[in-house]
């Protein structure tokens, strides 16, 4: 059993039922799957970036990425329909609470001038999406092997029903947020 998960059930769960006075165990807000995007404008130029943004994400999470494709074209940017545009993966269970575990505890305190992540990326439902400006933040990047930095979105959701609720979650699995 993952780290984090044995956190959730032994403190987190006692500890959102008595501070919002949940009835049932049910109730309880959990994490239900994380997915990073990649967006990689420039393969349009050269199709190689793609396959090293694929390289990337598939040795920070473990799992191979999707690739996604433009939805419509796009004549000022010289895109067509159908082309691939950059990469996405979706976590769940396990994998999904050793990424949370790692993102948390390695890669955000590794980030340059970093005072905690920002309180105000909910999006009205209790989930919460995070952005990386740089893939060099995680450990199991080369930095040598690196030919263009690249940033990420992360989107952790939750079944919180409010962002209250949320930010309480990620509060309690170790998210540092800023204080304001």
């Amino acid at each position: 059993m993952a780290r984090l998960k044995k956190l959730y059930n032994e403190e987190v769960i006692p500890a959102l039922t008595k501070k919002f006075k949940y009835k049932n165990k049910m109730q309880v807000p959990r994490l239900e799957k994380i997915v990073i995007n990649m967006g990689t404008g420039d393969a349009l130029i050269n199709p190689k970036f793609l396959d090293a943004a694929i390289g990337d994400l598939a040795s920070i999470v473990g799992q191979k990425p999707a690739i996604t494709r433009a939805k419509k074209s796009i004549s000022n940017f010289k895109l067509r329909a159908g082309m691939a545009v950059g990469c996405r993966v979706t976590l769940r269970r396990e994998k999904m609470f050793e990424f949370f575990d790692r993102l948390v505890n390695v890669t955000i305190p590794r980030i340059r001038d970093f005072r905690g992540v920002p309180t105000r990326s909910f999006d009205g439902r209790g989930n919460y999406t995070l952005g990386i400006s740089e893939q060099i933040v995680f450990p199991e990047i080369d930095y040598d092997s690196v030919e263009k930095v690249r940033g990420m979105d992360i989107t952790v959701v939750t079944t919180a029903e409010t962002d209250e609720e949320g930010m309480e979650l990620l509060k309690l699995l170790g998210m540092p947020f800023r204080v304001s």
